[in-house]
């Protein structure tokens, strides 16, 4: 039979992971926390669909499709979209005020703003892809970064950068709805 003393020393490791494991599964993702109200944050997104064409003995890129959102530090947003060359109308919209913290903390938290800006070369026989930029100026620090989709480039794309790419697309596509 098992003494109790060895049953005690063997649940004192798995009481400390389960103390461990309970608030790393119950917290939120970003913290709210990492956002404060004296932060000024300016972003402007923007999304290239773009297509080589050939014109004989030179290649060019033509941008089939341009979206363009903008979103201020009061939460106004205004979002631009041009198909084949013609500008639809822009549209006015608000950012709500728990997403408009998410993001801030976001890039906050993630070091998004200490990204170096590398390039990104495009791979040779890539004829249509998807390429994006971000301005975002945090407390009058400013970074721009350029990136392709991840099948166009040899290149790593980081993680980073496709988080703030997924939660500026999120709040593109309810902007355009």
């Amino acid at each position: 039979m098992v003494k109790p003393i060895v049953l005690a020393i063997g649940a004192i490791p798995a009481i400390i992971a389960i103390l461990i494991a309970v608030p790393l599964v119950t917290k939120p993702d970003i913290p709210f926390s990492a956002s404060t109200p004296n932060d000024v944050l300016d972003i402007e997104y923007t999304k290239h669909q773009l297509k080589k064409v050939s014109r004989g003995v030179t290649d060019r890129l033509v941008s089939e499709k341009t979206e363009i959102l903008e979103i201020k530090n009061n939460g106004e947003m205004l979002y631009t979209l041009t198909e084949a060359g013609y500008p639809n109308p822009s549209i006015k919209s608000k950012l709500n005020e728990d997403t408009h913290k998410k993001i801030k903390a976001l890039i906050k938290e993630t070091g998004f703003m200490a990204i170096p800006s590398e390039s990104f070369p495009i791979l040779e026989n890539v004829t249509e892809y998807q390429k994006s930029n971000v301005k975002i100026i945090l407390n009058n620090q400013v970074t721009q970064i350029h990136w392709p989709e991840q099948n166009a480039t040899e290149k790593f794309v980081p993680p980073i950068i496709t988080m703030i790419e997924l939660e500026l697309d999120k709040i593109m596509d309810q902007v355009s709805e």
